[in-house]
């Protein structure tokens, strides 16, 4: 899992780990009964850290870099072993080197259903899965919260733990969102970019940083997806009546190619035939039903002869205007049949009917047969 040389008798003068494995977390540097020489080497290289543990508790940390252990830059430990300055002896100590790159498509899922409250379907069971990717980002929380005192610790280790971490809070996300089914699609980017949001804080309680976390697919049961895909057929079919008598075409053309089949083949046919024809007589009546209009029965109206609103035939007034609309009649003066009252002539004998004449000076009405206005004189 790593290179390293301690050699030259029992004293460790290079210290150092070459991961061989881009999933190992943390590499306890194998010390054994060895002491680690004063002004050993210390070489850290890019993405890990160095750690050294004095009897179970953390001391110094080195970042990348080319380091030469003395008193001088290993305070921590100096102190803790009580050295007075310029100790130059071999000591012990423990070295884990811990992996700070990013761990890069790990996988999470949903191994139960997700129960939700969809506002179409009502009750509905998610499924989903994607990936994420983190990295140490505190060496020392790490050490503390998950490591322990193994030689060892890689992503298997602490993977199951993530997983459901990931999934408590996406189903909580999901739940809020209150987003339809039929749109979670369009929404896995913003889904995906709270859901990380909402990681931050767990993950680090361990150390880690959640560098992305990403929504592949949510999925619908079976049976939730079979009942969509049918509804969306009958969209595209339309008038269902129509498609009925398309499909009774079509079983009559296929029973026609069948010239085979003895008697019984006959028989069959003329059953399938007698059924196709109902089924035929059924869409054409249920067609001529839906084409002939059904009669009204909203009672016949007219214009009302002084505002024009359409009122009931035998209104006696119109109930927008309140004038009455039962016309007056009048016997002619010359035949005396009854004519409309107003009418300037008789319709039966072409009389010419005598009215009152106004006064076109003072507005008096005045007899048929005046000639002068009664009250100003004025000729009429």
């Amino acid at each position: 899992m790593g290179i390293f040389n301690f050699f030259k008798g029992q004293f460790i003068e290079v210290i150092e780990w070459t991961d061989q494995n881009s999933n190992t977390m943390v590499y306890r540097f194998p010390v054994q009964n060895n002491e680690i020489k004063m002004g050993a080497s210390l070489i850290v290289r890019e993405s890990q850290v160095a750690i050294f543990v004095n009897e179970g508790e953390i001391a110094d940390v080195f970042l990348p870099g080319h380091h030469m252990l003395y008193t001088q830059n290993m305070p921590i430990l100096t102190k803790l072993k009580s050295w007075k300055t310029g100790f130059n002896s071999p000591f012990k100590a423990e070295v884990y080197f811990v992996n700070t790159k990013q761990f890069i498509n790990q996988k999470w899922g949903t191994s139960n259903p997700i129960m939700m409250r969809d506002p179409e379907f009502g009750m509905i069971r998610l499924r989903g899965y994607g990936i994420y990717s983190y990295k140490v980002s505190e060496p020392v929380v790490f050490l503390k919260e998950l490591f322990g005192t193994n030689s060892s610790f890689d992503t298997s280790d602490v993977e199951s733990h993530l997983k459901k971490m990931i999934l408590s809070g996406l189903t909580d996300l999901f739940a809020e969102s209150q987003i339809p089914a039929l749109d979670l699609a369009m929404n896995y980017d913003e889904l995906s970019t709270q859901g990380k949001e909402k990681m931050k804080e767990r993950f680090s309680k361990f150390g880690f940083e959640i560098t992305s976390l990403y929504i592949e697919n949510l999925s619908l049961p079976k049976e939730v997806e079979q009942a969509m895909d049918k509804r969306t057929t009958m969209g595209v079919l339309g008038d269902m009546n129509t498609y009925t008598q398309y499909q009774a075409a079509e079983a009559i053309r296929e029973a026609a190619r069948n010239e085979g089949g003895g008697m019984a083949a006959t028989g069959a046919g003329i059953g399938a035939g007698a059924a196709i024809g109902n089924a035929m007589a059924g869409a054409f009546t249920t067609n001529q039903q839906q084409a002939i209009p059904p009669a009204s029965t909203e009672p016949a109206k007219i214009s009302c002869p002084h505002c024009q609103a359409q009122i009931r035939a035998n209104a006696k007034f119109c109930p927008e205007c309140g004038k009455t609309v039962q016309q007056q009649t009048v016997p002619c003066v010359s035949c005396k049949v009854d004519i409309k009252e107003g009418s300037k002539f008789c319709g039966e004998c072409g009389a010419q009917q005598l009215t009152e004449k106004k006064c076109q000076s003072c507005g008096t009405v005045n007899g048929p047969t005046a000639k002068f206005c009664g009250d100003c004189g004025e000729t009429l």
